[in-house]
């Protein structure tokens, strides 16, 4: 991974509906852990965080004020939360590119939930928009569904790779 100045870190829909209880994603536990150590690395670099929480329709798990709903992390002050209703956060929030900008982010680390929705959506959104876009692996992860959910992360991968997206070890994740 190149070293740039201006890295952000995105963390997509990291809620409790998709780390907790019944209707956690596979591994729920170690993707727990490494996002916490993303969003710790960030802090601990001054990176500006942007959390996005997904809002979903009635009687959806992450239904607005429902305890699935709820960030896994929650925000310090100076983190902004972004919600959405789309896969893509940029879609949902055309001025989240000029806040980030505005924040001196030019490089985006992306990570999250749930691959092949939101993470791909939104990552593929940001280089839409002129940034240079991370995608840690084991950072981000999906449930089985038309193939078993590591599949799902390695096509994803492989498709974020080839739309522009740097797809790097976790140990190559540098926030400066």
């Amino acid at each position: 991974m190149m070293d740039r100045m201006g890295y952000g870190l995105i963390l997509v829909d990291v809620q409790r509906n998709m780390l907790e209880g019944d209707g956690a994603v596979a591994g729920a536990a170690e993707l727990r852990d490494v996002l916490a150590g993303l969003l710790e690395a960030a802090r601990d670099a001054g990176a500006p965080i942007v959390h996005v929480k997904n809002d979903g329709p009635p009687g959806d798990p992450d239904e607005p004020g429902t305890p699935g709903w709820e960030l896994v992390f929650p925000p310090r002050p100076g983190e902004p939360i972004v919600r959405k209703d789309a896969p893509n956060a940029f879609e949902s929030n055309p001025a989240l590119a000029d806040v980030l900008r505005a924040m001196g982010v030019d490089a985006l680390i992306v990570a999250g939930l749930q691959s092949e929705h939101c993470v791909q959506a939104t990552a593929i959104g940001a280089a839409e928009r002129g940034f240079d876009v991370v995608v840690p692996a084991g950072a981000h992860a999906t449930y089985d569904d038309d193939a078993p959910a590591a599949e799902i992360v390695e096509r994803v991968e492989l498709d974020l790779a080839a739309a522009g997206v740097e797809v790097v070890e976790l140990d190559e994740v540098r926030f400066h």
